[in-house]
Order: structure tokens, then C-alpha cells, then sequence
């Protein structure tokens, strides 16, 4: 039989289960609301954050060289970054236009020529039969060829679209995240304490560690990624002005995204090699050939002394993060992929080392 007390500390009991339930359901609610209100800007404070941990070397001398005004070395990071957004997308855009005009220009009034193949392309492997087939009708029936490679181009075009499309739309997300950057910068003693805070009740005495490491990782990959990107972009479009190439502007830029995304810059300079070879004396095909050769392959060189440089970890593990990142969550995740795979392996070694520590000390003691 049930007692008064007994039926008073259940009573009690389910008064207290009640109120905890009601509170986590209200925490709950809130934090779903709060996240359906920011989702929208997810995405460039993921980024704006990014591009702060990138550049904060950067912004830390320029702060000091500027006696320690913040705010001012902020904006002067956060203009220089809108010029680095904005110069090569003006570039390809204009120089995009450019190549269109002058498509449709030459097409309406024929003034389009196309010289006939060499009889070496009928040789090469694969392709060289049916490349030399449209080639020499081309030479000869510039419409003809386009209308036998027609349907093969429409699925080409379609994507070409959706991918202007989204680049334009990454293009603004870029922007909103590099003011998301300079308002992070000029906070950054305040948002570097809350995120040792952060770090701290996640992960305990580690996590201030772990939140070096995260910063480490990032800035790592922007220099063994958007870094190497840049410079051999840089190279090729050196090489692609100096010999004069026409639309040499776009090319450079679509070199650059692909050294971004990680494909390489060959599927755009191929063609332009081939090109060179019946537009050049033999001499400056050759020389042409050789530099971007060099220029299409130095991030083979560069990525293995920029990636993982100053951290205590594999280049393997940083560069299989940004990879695997990249192929599951897209271009935010050369970052995401890194710092969350970096951790990973730092947390597993601890849990190895913590093993082997214990086992030592029992066979000592």
C-alpha cells in the first residue's frame, strides 16, 4: 500500500519531469526558430569566418604597421579583397561579352576562318580521326560543322548557363562574406576569446588546442589551395598574354576556377596548345607548349611545401580532408573538410597516445 509520502514524492517527481519537458521543448522551438531565421546567412558567415581566420596574419601586421587601429586596417583588408573578387570576375565577364560579340559578329557576316587541320591530328590516338573529320569540314563548311556537332553542344550549353548562373550567385555570397570578414577582423580579440570559450566547453583542457588547430587548418589550405590556385593562374596568364592568345583574359580566369575546384587547368589549355601549333611558327609553339607545361603542372610542386605548413600533421590528412570535402559539401568543404578531418585525427592519435600511456604505466608500476 502507497503511502502519503510516497505518493507526494511521486507527485513531486512528475511535476519535475513535466517543467524539464516543457523547457527543452521551449529550448528546442527556439533554437529551430533562430536557425530558420538565419539560414539564409549560414553560408556566407561560414565563409566570412573562413576568409577572417585566412587573412588574420595578414590584418594582425597591417594593424600593427598602422599603430594598432583596428578598425582602419578592417576596411583597408576588406576593400583589398573586393578588388581580388571583383578584378578577374569584371575580366571574365568583359572578356566573356567580348567573345560573344565577336562570335556572333563573325558568324552573320562569315569573316570566320578556320585553317585546315594538320595531317598529324588524323594520327593521334582516339579521338584524332573524328577530331580531324570536323576539323577539315570546318576548314572548309564552317556551318556544316556546326550543325553536325550541334546536339552533341546542347547539353554543354545548358550546363554552361546553370553554372553562369550559380556563379553569379556565388559571386554575391563572396561579397556578403568578405563585409561578414571585415566586421569579424575588426571584433576579432572579442570573437578569438569566444571561441576559446566555445572550444573550451566542447572539448575541455584540449580545446584550446583544438581551436589552433582549426585556425591553422584553414589558413593551411588557403595557401595550399586558393594560394597555388592563384600563382599558377598568374602563370598561365603570363604565358597566354606574352604570346598574344586571343581571349586570353577568359582563359586565365577559367584556369583559375579550375585550380580552385581542383580540376586541372589542361582541359582549357589543351585546345589552346593545339591552337598555337597551327597559328605559330614551330619555334613559338614550342616554347608556348613548354611554359604552360610548367605552369599546368607547378601545383604538383607547390601544394606539397604550402599544404600542412606549420602543423603537426600529415600533408596526407589535409589533403585528403579538402578533397573529400570538396566532393561531398562543394567548395566550402576544401575547408570544412580539412579542419573536421584534421580534428578527427588529432582526437583518434590522442585516444592512441592516451592507450599506450596507460599501458606503459601499468608495466612500470
Amino acid at each position: 500500500m502507497t503511502g502519503p509520502s510516497e505518493t507526494t514524492e511521486n507527485e513531486a517527481f512528475l511535476s519535475r519531469a513535466t517543467e524539464a519537458t516543457i523547457r527543452i521543448g521551449v529550448i528546442a522551438l527556439l533554437v529551430v526558430w533562430c536557425f530558420q531565421i538565419t539560414r539564409p546567412f549560414v553560408v556566407p558567415i561560414v565563409w566570412g569566418t573562413i576568409i577572417a581566420t585566412a587573412i588574420y596574419p595578414a590584418y594582425d601586421r597591417l594593424q600593427a604597421t598602422l599603430g594598432g587601429r583596428r578598425r582602419l586596417a578592417a576596411v583597408l583588408i576588406t576593400l583589398f579583397a573586393l578588388v581580388l573578387l571583383f578584378v578577374p570576375a569584371a575580366l571574365f565577364t568583359g572578356s566573356l561579352a567580348a567573345s560573344a560579340q565577336w562570335l556572333v559578329t563573325g558568324l552573320n557576316s562569315g569573316t570566320i576562318e578556320v585553317p585546315p587541320p594538320p595531317d598529324s591530328v588524323n594520327t593521334w590516338p582516339f579521338i584524332g580521326s573524328s577530331l580531324y573529320g570536323i576539323w577539315q569540314l570546318a576548314s572548309v563548311n564552317l556551318e556544316g560543322a556546326l550543325r553536325e556537332i550541334g546536339p552533341h553542344l546542347t547539353g554543354f550549353i545548358r550546363g554552361a548557363l546553370s553554372t553562369a548562373a550559380g556563379a553569379g550567385l556565388g559571386v554575391l555570397q563572396f561579397l556578403i562574406s568578405i563585409l561578414i570578414s571585415g566586421v569579424l577582423l575588426a571584433n576579432a580579440k572579442a570573437g578569438d576569446q569566444m571561441a576559446r570559450a566555445i572550444a573550451v566547453k566542447l572539448a575541455g583542457e584540449r580545446g584550446l588546442e583544438f581551436a589552433t588547430l582549426a585556425g591553422a587548418t584553414v589558413r593551411s589550405v588557403s595557401q595550399g589551395i586558393i594560394g597555388v590556385a592563384f600563382i599558377q593562374s598568374a602563370l598561365i596568364a603570363i604565358g597566354l598574354f606574352v604570346f598574344g592568345v586571343p581571349h586570353a583574359a577568359l582563359w586565365s580566369v577559367l584556369c583559375l576556377l579550375l585550380a580552385i575546384v581542383q580540376l586541372s587547368p589542361f582541359l582549357v589549355l589543351l585546345p589552346i596548345v593545339i591552337y598555337a601549333f597551327t597559328a605559330y611558327s614551330m619555334t613559338l609553339a614550342i616554347l608556348f607548349t613548354i611554359w604552360m607545361s610548367v605552369a599546368g603542372a607547378i601545383d604538383n610542386v607547390l601544394k606539397p611545401l604550402l599544404l600542412a605548413r606549420g602543423l603537426g600533421l600529415p600533408m596526407i590528412v589535409i589533403f585528403m580532408g579538402a578533397i573529400g570535402g570538396f566532393i561531398t559539401s562543394g567548395f566550402i568543404g576544401l575547408f570544412v573538410g580539412a579542419v573536421v578531418l584534421a580534428l578527427g585525427y588529432e582526437l583518434f592519435m590522442a585516444w592512441i597516445h592516451e592507450d599506450a600511456a596507460a599501458e606503459s604505466a601499468a608495466n612500470t608500476a
